[in-house]
């Protein structure tokens, strides 16, 4: 018999590709009894390998390899040990009971919290014996301090420091030997065994598994690669592991120690003293601290009540203001409100309700917005009376079984959206509140995709980028799609659900089969695939604890960060007790923030303004929405959302709450049902009579859950807790369980006079429903925030849009989009400013918009705040204390802090037009800039030795005059909007476009936002941006935008099309396209299908009949002309082309005209350069390609 003490699986991050179930069931099945977990210096699979060992009937050993510091430090300060600079010691320790896992636990997250140097987290030696209680201590074999000195010859140093482990561990402390093939393994075993035999210490074999079978060394080695940086050929790479480091049989490693029985007889005996037990699956909620009323003191359930009732009455007086309706309504109100309580309090969850509201209602008393509600927390009316929610959901018909169920014991879960900006604010108060030792987020653990596999696997193979991309790229990548690189099972197991790449991809598949690299590239990636690469942070999580986190699991830091997460995902902090709570940062809040501070600076009559005043019915609003002009309004941005609503033309909220359940895949193609029921088109169909209230509002269609809930309660005479167990079962599709429900769904259909056939038929319609059916509560939240948005964008649009292009700062694609959009409407933008604007967008006047400084790339928040303090007087340059407009170039470099302004910012601000309030000729501007820092460099130094001038600089002998701008030509429209874009991220003093309109409309009659979807060819033109070429399945394929100022289409050209006209397709350059439109799944609108491209002098060519050149006295040199611009011969798969353009002659003379028709040997190709010699040479320049 054996036991394995020493693992590393895949949660070792650097090292181990050990899978957790596949360890276990290796050791279930080679009859071990026990199996430890001991990953580097964390318990990350702790808790997984903890459920795993004991369902499979494994007694599961907790533990970790440590990093050791301080052994020579009296003081026990953090650092390296100074024997060993190199390789700091490590020890193991397992976990006897409770109190040793809190002493782990303890360990790790002092390791991580306050041990971490050079990005390496140490246990100090300190701390060790401080915690040791509980904890058995492995020496760590060769790595270990006592292995360091017994290989280094020095016996002494040896002998003392296994003494000091020893009386820190009193009869729990092993000299630990191994074999894994190493050079050092056997030297360290001989002087080990003499040394526990001189002192009398017990000597411990382990194994130190990294992979789970032999040939998986080279999978382990290359993620160690990755994880390091390296590559597996690199001759001078430090190889730690050995083919050897594989999870041996027990036979094996009797084999192994056969010359030291008692060494594998401990390794049992450790395992038989090791006995932690685990309570999971019980939550613990920390206490509420519950504040005097009226001067007495209530118990947690009292005081629940009390405030319940507090906040639903406050919440009447704002719903019914009339006292006469308020008193008519209260009962309902109430008793759903006792139900609620009754329930709430039953399954013990007051404190955590409490908990709750109270930090919601410290983030709305302290300036940070919370979203009205989130999932299916916003259907429950104690919620709402605690003011965790906004929306009243008995007039929006939502169940608080959807939430909390009472036939289910669950934890609630509410998850609340908080202003991006504002989120940590809300967390700090949580922590000064529980302490912050009971307070942290969760981590995540990030994995090796099939895609992510395969370029890290090609780059510590040493392939070439372009090659392993490529074959990257072979795999599918669809949204909601999970693509193994595994090859499939042969035969199939029945219910298979994986998506195997290899199928689906018949090119990759015969690339395998051809290409060794390819293979060898694949099957090591399989290897890795889907194993954890990284640590991360849960993207909302926090938990509170009933005291230190560290009595329910270990804490982490990444190093350089200052946050602190679990070591457990969010599965297992709930399995070890803690309680989750969702922060979760919502960009759309921070919007209707910052719109809102815009309208209460700008509208004093506003100074109360709040969302939550607004009316729920403006006409005006819903007219927004029936035009689909909701760009940035939330949640209906996609053009086929925008498409949809223009079907729809909703005229409630209830319209919009459905729409935003039925846009997504599942229930979309019910949309056209629903429109056209609304509108009368279709009639409106209930599966029975009885079901009318119920599917009234959706128009006979079963949309929500809870609209599944309600038909169970209705027809099958389901409790409506019952009725949420039935939806999650048909959520599962579980046959045997869905039978059982079939037969209760009959019996209960029954009773109210429905028939088995009619029972049947409803209870198929259900389940159809309950699989795509979406969460009204959390529908109707959202479709709240929806309203909000639309209404700003009505009534205050440039407040609106202010708000939203300083939150999208950073993003210029989507300022872009805004920009446009603002126009549309009418808006008007006063360009970058550094005499007027600041960092964030704002509006000025009803209508106008000036630019941020903030949205000019290479600028920063820093940068910007320098020079409006510059503005101010209170700059860091010599000219710094004066105030006002800048006046020039050289006055803002005088007047700025360069440390904090440098000269790629003022290049950017130059490029983008921000100083053409002082300059015009930005060319000028950025040819002076060089000149203008030195100036003011100088003009420093002149002031830092006593210089003799005044504060303005005046003095015409001091030198101190600012030197003239540098002569330069202006730049071109073409040179001014690229730069412009260079700084943007788009054009917006002009278009590209605008330079050829006037030609390219003469024979492209379609504008973009004319285009409808068409299986005949027409003629399209526009700019190209975001060009990419990438491998598609037959062959490659160009995926661009074509912009022609009216709108931006997605264009893909095929490999045919790319074959002769490949570099036609440029970004920034003009494009004439034979196209056809056809519909675009992915963004709902359209996407044009190139079928031929030409640039503007092939379009001449192709489209113009011939050149006119206006002459009077002077004939030009027509045979030179057409010499230096003769015909173009371009090969195709169909033949030649010839591409030129015939000229004819109009004479111009004061007694006679006549146009002169040359022969064919006329004729040019007539590029930019070409039109513009003849333009030179013709009457009063008047040339011009004729097309009609």
């Amino acid at each position: 018999m054996f036991v394995h003490l020493r693992l590393h699986t895949e949660f070792s991050i650097v090292d181990g590709t050990t899978r957790i179930d596949d360890a276990v069931a290796r050791a279930a099945a080679d009859g071990q009894p026990a199996l430890a977990i001991t990953d580097f210096n964390n318990l990350f699979g702790g808790i997984k390998f903890y459920k795993a060992a004991r369902a499979a009937g494994v007694k599961p050993l907790l533990g970790a390899e440590l990093q050791l510091a301080g052994l020579d430090d009296a003081a026990g300060a953090v650092g390296v040990p100074a024997t060993t600079p190199q390789t700091p010691p490590r020890v193991l320790v397992l976990v006897q009971h409770h109190r040793g896992y809190l002493n782990l636990c303890e360990l790790l997250a002092r390791a991580w919290t306050r041990g971490v140097v050079r990005d390496q987290a140490f246990v100090q030696w300190a701390w060790l014996q401080e915690l040791s209680d509980g904890l058995i201590l492995l020496s760590g074999a060769a790595a270990g301090p006592v292995g360091q000195a017994l290989l280094a010859g020095d016996q002494a140093r040896a002998a003392d420091l296994a003494l000091r482990l020893a009386r820190a561990f009193p009869h729990r402390f092993y000299l630990e030997v191994q074999r894994a093939g190493r050079p050092a393994d056997e030297p360290h075993v001989q002087a080990a065994a003499a040394l526990a035999a001189r002192l009398g210490l017990p000597v411990v074999a382990t194994h130190p598994i990294q992979f789970l079978r032999p040939d998986d060394f080279e999978a382990h080695e290359a993620r160690v690669c990755i994880a390091e940086g390296d590559i597996l050929a690199n001759p001078r790479r430090v190889r730690r592991f050995t083919r050897e480091q594989y999870f041996k049989s027990a036979a094996e490693m009797a084999a192994l120690f056969a010359d030291l029985p008692s060494a594998l007889a401990n390794a049992v005996e450790i395992a038989r003293r090791c006995n932690l037990t685990l309570t999971l699956g019980k939550p613990r909620l920390p206490d509420f601290p519950i504040p005097p009323v009226d001067g007495r003191q209530l118990d947690t359930e009292a005081y629940f009540r009390h405030v319940a009732r507090q906040g639903l009455e406050e919440r009447l007086v704002q719903l019914y203001p009339d006292e006469a309706e308020r008193a008519a309504q209260r009962p309902r109100y109430l008793q759903r409100l006792a139900f609620e309580l009754d329930t709430i309090v039953q399954m013990g969850f007051p404190g955590y309700f409490l908990i709750v509201s109270d930090f919601i209602q410290w983030a709305k008393n302290n300036g940070c917005p919370v979203g009205p509600g989130r999932g299916s927390g916003a259907g429950s009316l104690v919620a709402y009376a605690l003011k965790i929610t906004d929306l009243d959901p008995l007039r929006y018909n939502l169940l608080f079984e959807r939430f909390l169920n009472p036939e289910r014991v669950s934890m609630p879960d509410f998850d609340i959206d908080f202003c991006q900006e504002n989120r940590d604010r809300v967390i700090d108060y949580v922590k000064g509140k529980y302490g912050k030792e009971a307070v942290s987020q969760i981590a995540t653990f990030g994995t090796m995709a099939a895609r992510a596999a395969i370029r890290d696997v090609g780059r510590v193979l040493d392939f070439a980028y372009g090659f392993c991309d490529g074959i990257s790229k072979l795999v599918p990548n669809k949204p909601g799609l999970s693509v193994t690189l595994q090859y499939p099972p042969n035969p199939k197991p029945e219910g298979d659900k994986n998506h195997y790449a290899i199928e689906m991809e018949p090119q990759l598949a015969e690339r395998i089969a051809r290409e060794e690299e390819v293979r060898q590239l694949i099957e090591l990636a399989q290897k890795l695939e889907g194993i954890t690469r990284n640590v991360g942070m849960h993207a909302g999580g926090v938990l509170i604890a009933p005291g230190k986190l560290t009595d329910f699991c270990p804490l982490y830091q990444q190093p350089g960060s200052d946050a602190t997460v679990s070591q457990y995902d969010k599965d297992d902090v709930e399995a070890v007790g803690l309680v989750k709570f969702d922060f979760l940062g919502l960009a759309t809040l921070t919007i209707l923030e910052l719109a809102k501070t815009f309208i209460i600076e700008r509208h004093p009559e506003q100074r109360d303004f709040a969302f939550e005043r607004i009316t729920l019915d403006d006409p005006a609003t819903y007219r927004l929405f029936q035009e689909g002009r909701t760009e940035a309004v939330f949640q209906f941005e996609s053009r086929g959302m925008q498409a949809m609503l223009r079907d729809a033309k909703p005229s409630r909220l209830e319209d919009l709450i459905a729409l935003n359940a039925l846009y997504r895949p599942g229930p979309m193609d019910l949309i056209p049902s629903f429109v056209a029921r609304k509108h009368g088109r279709e009639p409106v169909e209930y599966p029975h009579p009885l079901l009318e209230p119920v599917l009234a509002e959706t128009y006979g269609i079963m949309v929500y859950q809870e609209q599944v809930m309600q038909v169970a309660q209705v027809l099958g005479g389901y409790s409506l807790g019952g009725a949420d167990l039935l939806r999650r079962a048909m959520g599962k599709k579980k046959p045997e369980e869905m039978a059982k429900h079939r037969e209760i769904f009959r019996a209960g259909a029954a009773k109210n006079g429905i028939d088995q056939a009619k029972a049947d038929e409803v209870f198929d319609l259900m389940e159809k429903f309950a699989g795509y059916g979406f969460n009204k509560s959390h529908a109707a939240a959202y479709s709240v925030l929806a309203y909000y948005t639309a209404w700003l964008k009505v009534h205050y649009p440039a407040e609106f849009f202010c708000a939203n292009m300083t939150v999208e700062i950073d993003n210029t694609d989507k300022l872009k989009v805004l920009v446009e959009d603002a126009q549309a409407l009418g808006l008007r933008f006063e360009g970058p400013d550094i005499n007027r604007g600041v960092y964030r967008f704002e509006p000025v006047g009803e209508r106008d918009i000036r630019y941020g400084l903030g949205a000019i790339k290479g600028t920063g928040q820093q940068a910007i705040d320098a020079i409006v303090a510059a503005r101010h007087g209170r700059g860091g340059g010599p000219h710094g204390q004066r105030t006002g407009p800048f006046a020039s170039l050289f006055d803002f470099c005088a007047r700025i802090d360069r440390t904090r302004v440098n000269k790629r910012t003022v290049e950017a601000l130059i490029k983008a037009g921000a100083f053409d309030g002082i300059e015009r000729n930005r060319a000028a501007l950025l040819a002076s800039l060089d000149r203008a820092f030195e100036w003011a460099a100088t003009l420093e130094a002149n002031a830092c030795q006593g210089g003799l001038f005044d504060e303005f600089g005046a003095g015409a002998g001091s030198g101190n005059e600012p030197p003239p701008l540098a002569d330069a030509l202006p730049w071109t429209v073409k040179e001014r909007l690229g730069h412009e874009k260079a700084a943007l991220g788009f054009y917006f003093s002009g278009h590209l476009f605008d330079e050829v309109e006037a030609e390219v409309r003469r024979f492209v009659k379609v504008r973009l936002s004319d285009v409808v979807d068409s299986r005949e060819p027409f003629l399209v033109a526009g700019i190209v941006s975001d060009l990419r070429v990438i491998n598609g399945q037959r062959g490659k394929v160009a995926l661009f935008t074509l912009d022609d100022k009216s709108a931006v289409l997605e264009a893909v050209a095929d490999e045919a099309v790319l074959a002769n006209q490949r570099a036609v397709l440029k970004d920034d350059e003009l494009v004439v396209a034979q196209v056809l439109a056809q519909p675009d799944r992915f963004s709902g609108g359209l996407r044009l299908k190139v079928q031929q491209l030409w640039d503007l002098p092939a379009a001449r060519c192709r489209f113009g009949k011939f050149l006119r050149i206006v002459v009077a006295e002077h004939a030009p040199d027509i045979a030179t002309l057409v010499r230096e611009y003769p015909p173009r011969r371009e090969a195709s798969e169909v033949g030649e082309w010839v591409r030129a353009l015939p000229v004819r002659v109009w004479l111009w003379r004061p007694y006679a005209r006549c146009e002169l028709q040359l022969d064919e040997r006329a004729q040019f190709y007539p590029s930019d350069a070409a039109l513009a010699r003849w333009m030179a040479q013709a009457h009063e320049r008047r040339v011009e390609v004729v097309y009609e």
